[in-house]
């Protein structure tokens, strides 16, 4: 069983600074470099750092990046084969401020994310093969996420749907999705309220459920985790608010990815979701306790000294 990610693929280009500017404000940062990153290629690294057989379906561009890109995630053990290169475009980039309280602010240039396609969809196919999720994020073009889920389903692979950045996404998709992971602010577009506390999540991840999908995770940063699953009764849904694990974050990039990461690998291993939530929720903790994205994301070993330490 493999976990296969279709998505973006980002270099991400960071600076540190005391306080995010204001608009108009020039600001003096104290840090600034380069890492591998993008939404999909950073919930590949989490899963193959956690062991789980990986494959990265997405593109990047014929320039150093793409070059680079492509070696960090195979260093990681991420199965490239499927990486497509487009000529004469750039690859994906990332434009990342982050502060001294560890908040960020992201603008990101899709360059050949945005080229990800039908073709793209096709080559997937042939990888969903004795899978057991495939991942999928919001940072290559709509229509290609949907594409991809429907294959998925066609192979009975089980689809986790990060829906970051926060779009309005089209009702056909929910049906489509096992497993839903927006944050709070993601899950505000979604279901059009504000999503500040666990009451909050609650009803959204009633709303979301509503829609289709089979399972809500809403994650709420420092906070914690709410989710809630449809039981095969048609009960009332299943749902537990699990705390946030205590550590020293200093970057909270991609860390949304490493959940998504170890979540779909405990599912690989066939752990109950509510064990799943927790991995996902370890190695989010751990993530944000290194800088960038891909670097920050922990091995398996990490993971497995971090949860004894919590006495699980």
């Amino acid at each position: 069983m493999t976990v296969v990610v279709f998505g973006s693929i980002n270099m991400d280009l960071v600076a540190r600074t005391p306080h995010l500017p204001a608009p108009g404000e020039t600001i003096t940062g104290h840090e600034f470099f380069t890492a591998p990153g993008g939404k999909g290629a950073n919930q590949a690294v989490a899963a193959a750092r956690m062991k789980a057989p990986t494959k990265m379906i997405g593109r990047v561009g014929d320039d150093a990046f793409g070059s680079e890109l492509r070696q960090h995630l195979a260093a990681a053990g991420v199965d490239t084969g499927a990486v497509a290169t487009n000529a004469g475009v750039s690859s994906g980039v990332a434009v990342i401020a982050v502060d001294d309280a560890a908040q960020n602010n992201i603008i990101i240039i899709p360059g050949a994310n945005g080229r990800v396609g039908e073709s793209d969809v096709e080559r997937l196919a042939g990888h969903l093969v004795g899978a057991g999720a495939l991942l999928l994020q919001l940072e290559v073009p709509l229509p290609a996420v949907i594409a991809a889920a429907r294959q998925a389903r066609q192979h009975g692979v089980t689809v986790i749907l990060d829906p970051a950045p926060a779009l309005d996404l089209p009702a056909e998709i929910y049906p489509l999705v096992e497993i839903l992971t927006p944050n709070e602010v993601e899950a505000r577009q979604l279901v059009g309220f504000e999503v500040n506390t666990p009451d909050d999540a609650a009803r959204a991840a009633e709303a979301l459920l509503d829609r289709g999908v089979k399972t809500a995770i809403i994650k709420m940063g420092a906070q914690g985790v709410y989710y809630a699953t449809q039981t095969q009764t048609g009960d009332s849904p299943l749902a537990e608010f699990v705390p946030a694990f205590e550590v020293k974050a200093i970057d909270t990039v991609a860390a949304g990815d490493a959940f998504n990461g170890g979540l779909a690998t405990a599912l690989l291993e066939d752990q109950p979701l509510a064990t799943a939530v927790r991995w996902g929720a370890a190695v989010g903790a751990l993530s944000t306790t290194k800088p960038g994205a891909q670097p920050s994301m922990p091995g398996r070993a990490e993971f497995e000294r971090f949860l004894q330490a919590q006495g699980e």
